[in-house]
């Protein structure tokens, strides 16, 4: 138990995301450790220190969490779904309801647009039963439309519900109970503590979540700037299949799956077709675990290396790789110094692995 006080007092300290909670503990061994060198780091990085968690806020989080029904699993664990643990901002700590057994399995992501036409939300339940039926689980994010027509038609043979909010938080309101079936029958996963409102920043994490634990992602209707293609977009970068469903030209509800499918997502008709793709990838979710905590040895940046780094950085995001290579530094500096930044308040990590100043 304090050992998990300590992850996540470090996790919840302000600054302090997946990417960098995961080179803190490759770098200090412990989170214990990690907290007390970050005053030290942020200094180094031009800030101050970041607000760190007290024991008395982590308490009241792991007993809200316990209220509800919940409970945490840490990215090191080795129930912990290896797919998932393969992305760069896999979560440190999940926060279950339900059978967590459900992630080993074969995971498809079934997404999709909140106003949905009712064909699309029929096609999208058959697709989550037809999918339940032949042994995958069904992974989307219970919102309205597809999200739901696919969690209702897979609630009987195994799904997966990713919110954007607390444990104990339903939204929309009126999917309460089909959220409660979903952590009874199935497993209901939230990234944030017990008590978090749904907000917008929340959405996009939400959506990394969905892809990461899932092989393959499947769009059945979406409009070419929605949360669908985001996620759809995030399993392209981590390497999964994408699949669209076709729609017609006249529906604005179906340019983006149609726009997905002419940039090379894969054209599916059925669960059948969605199965046969995904075939040659499933030995992936069978492999042995990896080590969340793996990085090279650390290195400390002097001065003038990190004025080097800082001076490449502006609003504009930008890939570590090329920080890498315009620097003339190794790799292990080079990030030394972004997490310095971070903790100081004074970088933002964006999707792709690109960092900005803030």
């Amino acid at each position: 138990m304090a050992d998990a006080v300590a992850r996540l007092r470090l996790l919840r300290t302000t600054g302090v995301g997946p990417v960098t909670y995961r080179q803190l503990i490759a770098r200090f061994g412990d989170a214990d450790a990690a907290i007390a060198a970050l005053p030290m780091l942020a200094a180094r990085g031009g800030g101050l220190a970041a607000q760190i968690a007290d024991r008395a806020t982590i308490d009241r989080e792991i007993a809200a969490t316990t209220k509800a029904g919940g409970r945490y699993l840490f990215i090191d664990d080795p129930d912990y779904p290896r797919l998932l643990a393969e992305t760069d901002t896999a979560p440190p700590a999940l926060i279950l309801r339900g059978d967590a057994a459900l992630m080993g399995r074969t995971c498809i992501a079934v997404v999709g647009a909140r106003n949905a036409s009712a064909a699309a939300c029929r096609f999208a339940r058959q697709l989550g039963h037809e999918l339940a039926d032949a042994g995958a689980t069904v992974v989307s994010g219970l919102a309205r439309g597809i999200d739901t027509a696919a969690h209702v038609g897979a609630i009987a043979g195994g799904t997966i519900g990713v919110i954007a909010s607390g444990i104990d938080i339903a939204f929309p309101p009126e999917n309460a109970a089909l959220q409660e079936d979903v952590a009874t029958r199935g497993l209901l996963i939230a990234e944030q503590p017990p008590g978090t409102e749904p907000r917008a920043r929340n959405f996009p994490s939400r959506n990394r979540i969905i892809a990461g634990l899932a092989i393959g992602t499947v769009v059945v209707e979406a409009a070419p700037r929605s949360g669908s293609l985001i996620t759809a977009r995030i399993a392209a970068e981590a390497g999964r299949e994408v699949m669209a469903v076709p729609g017609s030209p006249l529906d604005p509800r179906a340019q983006g799956c149609n726009l997905l499918i002419r940039e090379g997502a894969t054209l599916v008709q059925s669960a059948a077709d969605i199965l046969e793709q995904i075939r040659p990838f499933d030995l992936r979710s069978v492999r042995s675990p990896i080590d969340p905590f793996d990085a090279a040895p650390p290195e400390d940046a002097s001065d003038g290396q990190r004025r080097s780094i800082v001076g490449l950085l502006g609003p504009v995001p930008v890939g570590i790789d090329e920080l890498v290579r315009q620097s003339h530094l190794s790799p292990a500096i080079v990030q030394t110094v972004l997490l310095e930044l971070e903790l100081a308040g004074r970088l933002e990590r964006h999707a792709g692995g690109r960092v900005a100043l803030a």
